[in-house]
């Protein structure tokens, strides 16, 4: 074989071996809500233990993904990314056996570490192994099949509950996981980032800041606003992540430098990001409840009644794919958070106790391909605005930014839920349904605002992270 040909078969293999495991990782965050209904039925809870059945993976996963990643460029990104994966798959197997609410609270947050060492080192290994020229298209697969797997966890997770039971969805990964390892020991090449240090202050103040902002919102639901708790958890998250934004400024080898977010790309993916998945995954958590609670349907109906939404990014993904090619990530982007927010201000439109199918359809089709006119560019957008040898990092920050997204945005809306309506009767549960979902779709637009700042073209955004590089010498 000639060294074009292995080359090439490198590349193949690793888009194969990191798209599936990032697919199996982002299915994760979402394919728990249809099943969240059995899981209660099964083992209990109330809205704040069934919030942390999603966070406690959502939150590991978010807090620890730069640490996995400066892991990765340290000690071997292949070797971190089989460790990850086998901590994920080992996690699955104990939360499908899991007795009880508490302990399946506990293996999803394990869940959640496996995924953040693998996660943010897919995209530095497909960078790796693919030729500049293909990167493009290469990432922008990778991007489509990871939307794929946000928007296909509803229903994947509605059809195991339904057909087999709620444990399955855990079920489903192990097979996978034993799948992957070896493929990845054999067919993924070992790399390192030159001068790779751990950032051990940065990692407990990032961690420590999000776990109590996160852990503030989810219990003042029951504990309330004014309780000691919740307003300690949340002042001193707050603290910390300040303590962190100044870390980043003046530390020498900070996990996530600061002065990329002076690089107008890197800054506006990265918000646009984070502000889609708080509306986005708030929504599904909320809507795919409701589909279920009010409108009657089994977990398998309501994942098929939301194909419309979940399916679009098979269909528009690669058409996404070539219009960014065409005229550059940003308006791509922007338009499909457009989109998105038009989607969820449509369903919240026709959400009442006795809505017709036909009345949510519109919500669900344009909500469908803006979510895959977003997916499709942006893991692009992210490499390339910043350097080659920052890239790890800048995988893990935006992986880390919107899952934080995600778990304050299930955290705010259900906050809303509960405060406008709640569980119970359908005209309460529809109650507080409307504004939590109208919150997310504000949320959304407000993405597609802060998407405009990223510059329009692929070049330009590539060409300012070089002036970014000349003006702010790296610490070594």
């Amino acid at each position: 074989m000639t060294q074009q040909a292995k080359g090439r078969s490198g590349a193949v293999w690793a888009l194969v071996i990191t798209s599936v495991a990032s697919f199996m990782a982002a299915l994760d965050n979402l394919v728990v809500t249809t099943a969240l209904p059995s899981i209660r039925e099964s083992l209990g809870g109330e809205l704040e233990e069934l919030e942390w059945t999603v966070n406690a993976y959502t939150l590991t996963f978010a807090v620890l993904l730069m640490l996995g990643a400066s892991l990765g460029d340290r000690f071997g990104r292949r070797r971190l990314f089989t460790i990850g994966l086998s901590v994920f798959t080992a996690a699955s197997a104990a939360a499908a056996l899991s007795p009880g609410i508490n302990e399946l609270i506990a293996f999803r947050a394990v869940q959640g570490v496996g995924a953040a060492i693998m996660m943010p080192l897919t995209l530095t290994l497909l960078t790796a192994a693919v030729p500049p020229a293909r990167r493009g298209a290469a990432l922008g697969l990778f991007g489509a099949v990871t939307g794929l797997a946000v928007a296909c966890g509803p229903l994947v997770g509605g059809s195991l509950t339904e057909h087999l039971s709620w444990q399955w969805i855990f079920w489903l990964n192990v097979p996978i996981g034993l799948i992957l390892l070896p493929l990845a020991r054999l067919r993924l090449a070992e790399s390192y980032a030159p001068d790779s240090r751990l950032d051990i202050p940065g990692t407990l103040l990032v961690s420590g800041g999000l776990f109590g902002i996160v852990y503030g919102l989810v219990n003042a639901n029951s504990d309330g606003w004014t309780d000691p708790t919740v307003l300690t958890a949340l002042i001193a998250g707050g603290v910390l992540l300040g303590g962190f934004i100044y870390h980043g400024f003046h530390a020498k080898n900070p996990m996530l430098p600061m002065r990329l977010f002076r690089n107008r790309a890197f800054f506006g993916i990265n918000m646009a990001s984070l502000l889609m998945f708080l509306g986005m995954f708030g929504s599904i958590f909320l809507l795919s409840q409701f589909l279920q609670g009010v409108l009657g349907y089994s977990p398998t109906q309501a994942g098929l009644r939301m194909l419309p939404w979940t399916g679009m990014p098979l269909l528009v993904a690669p058409i996404a794919g070539v219009l960014a090619d065409r005229f550059g990530g940003r308006p791509v982007v922007v338009t499909g958070l457009a989109l998105q927010a038009v989607g969820l201000g449509l369903f919240a439109m026709a959400l009442a106790p006795d809505a017709s199918y036909a009345s949510q359809l519109p919500g669900l089709i344009v909500g469908g391909v803006g979510m895959a006119l977003y997916f499709a560019p942006a893991a692009s957008l992210v490499m390339s605005s910043v350097r080659p040898g920052e890239q790890g990092i800048a995988s893990g920050a935006n992986n880390a930014l919107r899952e934080v997204g995600g778990a304050l945005g299930i955290a705010l809306l259900a906050t809303v839920f509960s405060s406008q309506g709640g569980y119970g009767p359908p005209q309460k549960f529809t109650d507080g349904t409307v504004p939590a979902v109208w919150l997310g779709a504000g949320v959304v637009a407000l993405a597609g605002l802060v998407a405009l700042m990223i510059p329009g073209r692929r070049s330009t955004s590539a060409q300012e992270a070089e002036q970014t590089e000349a003006r702010v010498p790296v610490s070594a």
